[in-house]
């Protein structure tokens, strides 16, 4: 079953943004201009999947900036939950707040999900590699935590020809 919610593909241009952020940075595509980055999408900070998936991105930093590249996460929390989850966890990366929602709808990542058989809008994980010139590069759609981060650094580092 072909169940695909991002109406971005592979090759299209990524879409602007500029974001608060966690330590009081802000993230913005334009100042990303000439540099590849992971730019990864969550459903809400500091859950176990969600901090799993950060710590693994935070782990792996050296690795990705190794490669030449920055990641940015991105969840709708406010950036004040955000920075207690970058403290609580010595997250160094940004975490930005998509709080108005013009991101994840721009990425098409906020969709319909259910639980219990309730159903509720919410952000569907998903990853985007985001080349040098600002085009999309790859995309992880509906990812899975474990392994993840592992994945996006392999092609990351064939993206940035830098070798492992």
């Amino acid at each position: 079953m072909m169940d695909k919610h991002t109406p971005l593909q592979v090759g299209d241009k990524a879409p602007a943004f500029s974001m608060p952020a966690s330590g009081g940075r802000t993230v913005q595509s334009a100042s990303l201009t000439g540099k590849p980055y992971v730019l990864y999408f969550y459903p809400k900070a500091d859950t176990p999947g969600c901090t799993k998936e950060a710590c693994g991105f935070n782990e792996a930093l050296q690795a990705f900036e190794k490669a030449g590249l920055s990641v940015i996460g991105v969840s709708r929390d406010p950036v004040k939950k955000l920075d207690a989850f970058a403290t609580k966890y010595s997250l160094t990366f940004p975490l930005a707040s998509d709080e108005a929602g013009h991101v994840t709808e721009a990425y098409g990542v906020w969709v319909e999900k259910s639980m219990y058989g309730r159903t509720y809008m919410g952000i569907e994980r998903a990853t985007f590699l985001i080349d040098a010139s600002g085009h999309i590069a790859y995309i992880w759609p509906k990812v899975k935590v474990s392994g993840h981060v592992e994945a996006v650094l392999a092609q990351a580092s064939t993206l940035s020809g830098t070798p492992d």
